[in-house]
């Protein structure tokens, strides 16, 4: 059966897709990550990712924040308080299907400066086993939370009523 995506986007000729599965990064960490930048145009979101990539601006845990550290970076940020981290591995991975997005987006001639993340998604993937020893000859799981991931970028009318977008303030920017 072919895997489809959990919705569709308004009009296929003004949108592109991309989507990995079963992909070796957190679950909880890529969510968030996902989250931040919902709903931002392309170039914003990439930015954004290679900000976080480079510890200058950090991604809010809204859900999954439980013994997450409390950062300046985070003071204005309009989506949370100030909890959240910088997940490395988890930016990249979205960052390069941003940029699969792009090249799909490319190849059906849309304009990339007007394209803007209208969908994007994070499953739970199967656990991968592993195993552990521990003492007394025991031995415990040792399992990884892989990541389902999926998203549709749309191109946006010029014509249309821009929507203020969210600005993500940086700690430094005061």
């Amino acid at each position: 059966m072919p895997k489809t995506y959990s919705t569709k986007p308004k009009s296929l000729d003004k949108s592109a897709k991309a989507r990995g599965s079963g992909l070796r990064v957190h679950f909880k960490n890529t969510r968030e990550a996902a989250s931040a930048i919902r709903g931002l145009p392309l170039k914003k979101a990439q930015q954004f990712l290679k900000d976080v990539i480079a510890r200058k601006q950090a991604v809010p845990f809204t859900r999954y924040n439980g013994g997450v550290g409390r950062h300046a970076q985070l003071k204005n940020h309009p989506k949370c308080s100030s909890v959240g981290r910088w997940p490395k591995k988890s930016a990249e991975f979205l960052l390069g299907l941003l940029k699969n997005a792009e090249s799909n987006a490319e190849n059906k001639k849309l304009n990339i400066e007007r394209l803007r993340i209208t969908h994007i998604q994070v499953n739970k993937a199967q656990k991968l086993r592993r195993r552990t020893y521990r003492a007394h000859g025991r031995i415990n799981a040792y399992m990884c939370s892989p990541s389902h991931i999926e998203l549709i970028v749309e191109e946006k009318p010029e014509s249309a009523k821009p929507k203020k977008d969210r600005e993500i303030v940086k700690a430094d920017d005061k």
